[in-house]
């Protein structure tokens, strides 16, 4: 009985419908009026199609009341498609051939679009879908085929910018298994991974399930970790969906849902049962600008709707609506232009049935393609068979009611204000949306993921270690639990406890208990078990490695990079008597005897009362110029000259000493831990044997450095390398263990007196934690571990495990030769002291020479004045007792 009432309800609608164009016009209009058969093919029992209806019906009225002059006239022909494609598809064939339809408005499935679109292809007869949204759809196989809504992959892109502008790193799409639901996927996974989000799981619900299926597939959701779902459904699976997500507190703190427009456009039709489960939901939809002509057509149609439909929810003006609206529009512009012409039937071979073939098709694909007007849409313009859209509102579920929180535009990205910041670069920040009141009424933004409440624990895989300090494994014998300690786990904990949120994890032993069968399997291996889902995540010497991160995510590094060698110290017994001559090169020796001399002498010249006290040739007395130069401040100077130079050498000499001290005081140190190797490649020349840890990269990585395999030996416990390193190269041992820095700091925390380390011969990014690839576990860990090795909580692990052991040829320190001091190291010191001593010489001498010409002025006075003279006019001559009085003075 409910079969027959919806073809009935239909076409009563329709003729009302017809009555009402009928009667809007003068009769002498109509006499003149060709009609233009158009079929409409909608399910009479979805929201969707119940919408199209009313807004199918108000269009024609409105249209020809505002065109009276119009000389051709819509006669529409309404069919039922049952939510059926086989019955669509001939209701289709039934309005071709029997209403003689020149163009086909619907259907509302893209499913049942794809089907009547080749029969539309054949007969040459647009066909038009203001609902059908799957890309799937395109006018390029389908060129009869018009879409007067978005396509679903135009919003992808939206949606995209909204998940990356809060951090979420996966997302589960829902989506039914139709043309419809599958269609958008592609393009989503598309644009997910290019902002590097994953999609572990795809929930796909299908047509025909039942209210319990779904809440299986919900139970199944809430049994992973990730809590950001996209939602592509229609309204009844969607209403369906939220109701029972509700039920199962989906919709609760920590949960993230984005609609795509297939819901958000029924949003305001829903009763508020569905509308308040939907609370907290995000949702994109295509921007609408808001105009007084919209404004009043959705008074009119609100109204229309619910005498159309008296016993539904009373529902607003939905996006479907104007587009079904716009779509009678432009088709009764386009039929105007073109004209109404006879069809022609055309026999065709592939069937039983006579198609009528539409001759004026094309030209009146090209008129409805081409035809641009003011809908209520805004700006109507078909581009490739279909709306364009770049401009998507993103709005809120609150309570019983929608909110906006912002928009995207295709070229500035998010943004609060439509029109807004229209100069500002692509943006893709949270700050630039409106605050989101969140599932649960939470004003705090989800992470995205949680650890099931009924889900297990994070799997943390271990192994056996010959290094126990590092990490040591054992099984409880009552519990039978693994029991995990030492340095990577400690930093592995200390991260968890750092993270905002509680993680409950177990170790799990890989490789079992055997220390030898367990370090035989590769750390790639061991890798690569989180690939393979046996983990969650690998803790130990993993090694941050370029062939790894295909299969993992690592966390940052919490231990030191690089690679180095272990190698033995040189014998410590110093036969070098001499020694104490070689913090200076002959050069700079002789340069200092040279000044020492220089500066004796100048002092001794400056000093006249102690150049006095010397008896004999200045050469019979090095050993006073010496004593001056080396202790000019025991003697009291008197000349301000030989002051200035003696301060001058001494700061010259403090800097001298003080270097020779500190060079003589390196030289012993450094030969006393000097490694007996301090180049790999010296290794390769001489044919020496290197060692390296078994199970590890180093065997690769020694290849590629140029070792033959022949050369290369390998070790699992730090015991072998020792007996190894003690036999040497020539002794079926080693001249050198390569190993990572941090093996390396705690070998010689232990054995730091008789090897030491060279290092970096080779640079890596440190350890690191694996995880598997997606995991939104690695940022938090990643920003715990750079807070932890920031601080002194490293500090004090690394106390805990590697001990504070004076050593000083600890890990991390480059062995370096100590050359001796030249003079080129300190010929400013020299260059400044020269200058200074030859100026006070050179001062010296001026002055000494002025002095002499003062006094031989005076003595030149007391010469007798011209009428003392004798008679023959010369001077009288000096008595004995006056050159003895003057004499002093001369001299």
């Amino acid at each position: 009985m409910l079969k027959m009432e919806r073809p009935i309800k239909l076409m009563v609608f329709f003729y009302v419908t017809l009555f009402s164009v009928v009667t809007a016009q003068p009769w002498s209009n109509l006499t003149i009026s060709a009609q233009f058969h158009v079929g409409v093919i909608l399910d009479s029992s979805t929201l969707v199609g119940k919408i199209g209806q009313t807004s199918i019906a108000m269009a024609v009225e409105d249209f020809y009341m505002m065109h009276e002059n119009y000389t051709t006239r819509l006669m529409i022909h309404g069919r039922d498609a049952n939510s059926d494609d086989l019955q669509a598809s001939s209701a289709a064939l039934d309005l071709l051939q029997n209403m003689k339809t020149q163009a086909i408005i619907g259907p509302e499935r893209s499913s049942q679009a794809v089907m009547i679109s080749k029969i539309g292809n054949k007969t040459q007869v647009p066909v038009i879908s203001f609902s059908a949204t799957s890309p799937t759809l395109s006018s390029m196989h389908l060129p009869y085929f018009i879409r007067t809504t978005i396509n679903d992959a135009a919003e992808v892109h939206a949606i995209t910018a909204l998940i990356k502008s809060y951090g979420w790193r996966e997302v589960v799409p829902i989506y039914e298994d139709t043309d419809f639901g599958r269609g958008i996927i592609p393009f989503l996974a598309d644009a997910l991974q290019e902002i590097d989000v994953r999609i572990p799981y795809r929930s796909i619900i299908n047509e025909l399930s039942t209210d319990g299926q779904i809440q299986e597939e919900l139970y199944k959701l809430q049994t992973m970790q990730t809590r950001v779902f996209v939602t592509h459904m229609t309204p009844s699976k969607g209403a369906t969906l939220f109701l029972k997500a509700r039920e199962l507190g989906m919709m609760e703190q920590g949960y993230v849902w984005i609609m795509t427009n297939g819901l958000v456009n029924v949003i305001e039709c829903f009763n508020r049962n569905v509308v308040t489960a939907m609370s907290g939901a995000l949702g994109v939809r295509p921007y609408v600008p808001k105009t007084v002509k919209l404004e009043n057509f959705a008074t009119r149609w609100r109204k229309r709707f619910q005498e159309d439909n008296p016993k539904d929810e009373p529902c607003e003006v939905t996006m479907s609506a104007i587009w079904a609206y716009d779509t009678v529009n432009a088709l009764a512009m386009a039929v105007e232009k073109v004209g109404v012409q006879s069809t022609k039937l055309e026999e065709n071979f592939t069937s039983c049935v006579h198609l009528p073939v539409f001759s004026n098709g094309p030209q009146l694909l090209k008129a409805i393609s081409n035809t641009k007007f003011q809908g209520l849409n805004g700006n109507f313009e078909l581009r490739d068979g279909q709306l364009q859209y770049s401009t998507f509102e993103i709005i809120s579920v609150v309570g019983t009611g929608i909110r906006g929180i912002g928009y995207w535009r295709e070229k500035q990205g998010l943004s609060r204000s439509v029109d807004a910041n229209y100069n500002k670069t692509y943006s893709t920040s949270s700050l630039d949306l409106n605050p989101v009141i969140w599932p649960g009424e939470s004003m705090r933004v989800p992470k995205g993921w949680e650890i099931p409440v009924s889900g297990r624990k994070l799997r943390v895989g271990v192994r056996m270690n010959p290094t126990p300090e590092f990490m040591n494994v054992e099984i409880d014998p009552v519990t039978n639990a693994i029991i995990a300690s030492g340095y990577a786990i400690d930093v592995f904990e200390e991260a968890i406890k750092r993270l905002p949120y509680a993680v409950p994890f177990e170790y799990k032993l890989y490789g079992g208990t055997n220390q030898i069968s367990s370090q035989m399997l590769t750390c790639d291996e061991f890798v690569y078990q989180v690939y393979l889902g046996n983990y969650d995540v690998v803790i130990g010497d993993v090694t941050i490695r370029y062939n790894r991160i295909r299969y993992v995510d690592f966390s940052v590094s919490y231990t030191e990079s690089g690679v180095g060698m272990i190698v033995p110290i040189k014998e410590t017994v110093n036969r070098n008597t001499l020694i104490f001559l070689k913090p200076l090169t002959a050069d700079l020796w002789l340069v200092s005897i040279v000044f020492i001399i220089y500066t004796g002498i100048a002092i001794l010249i400056l000093e006249p009362k102690m150049r006095a006290s010397l008896r004999g040739p200045l050469s019979m007395h090095l050993h006073t110029i010496v004593h001056l130069s080396l202790f000019a401040y025991q003697e009291k100077l008197e000349s301000i000259l030989s002051k200035i130079v003696v301060i001058v050498w001494f700061c010259v000499l403090l800097v001298l000493t003080s270097s020779y001290t500190a060079s003589l005081a390196s030289m012993l140190t450094v030969q006393q831990i000097q490694p007996k190797i301090t180049d790999i490649h010296d290794l390769i020349n001489k044919g020496d044997y290197i060692g390296y840890k078994k199970g590890s990269f180093m065997e690769g990585l020694l290849q590629q450095i140029g070792f033959d395999e022949s050369k290369m030996r390998g070790y699992y416990f730090p015991e072998e390398f020792i007996e190894a390193l003690n036999k040497g190269s020539a002794n079926g041992g080693v001249s050198a263990i390569v190993h990572s820095i941090p093996y390396i700091k705690l070998f010689l925390a232990k054995y730091c007196d008789s090897y030491t380390m060279v290092a970096p011969i080779y640079k890596t990014a440190g350890y690191g934690f694996a995880f598997a690839k997606g995991s939104p576990l690695v940022p938090d860990i990643s920003h715990a571990i750079l807070n932890i090795t920031d601080g002194d909580d490293i500090i004090r692990i690394e106390k805990k495990w590697i001990g504070d052991k004076n050593c000083q040829n600890t890990a991390g320190s480059i062995i370096v030769d100590s050359n001796s001091l030249s003079f080129y190291s300190f010929w400013g010191l020299f260059l400044i002291t020269g200058v200074v001593t030859t100026i006070s010489l050179l001062t010296f001498a001026i002055m000494s020479f002025c002095k002499k010409q003062r006094k031989m002025i005076s003595i030149t006075s007391l010469e007798r004045s011209p009428d003392e003279t004798n008679d023959n006019g010369t001077l009288p001559t000096i008595s004995q007792e006056e050159y003895q009085h003057f004499w002093p003075i001369i001299r």
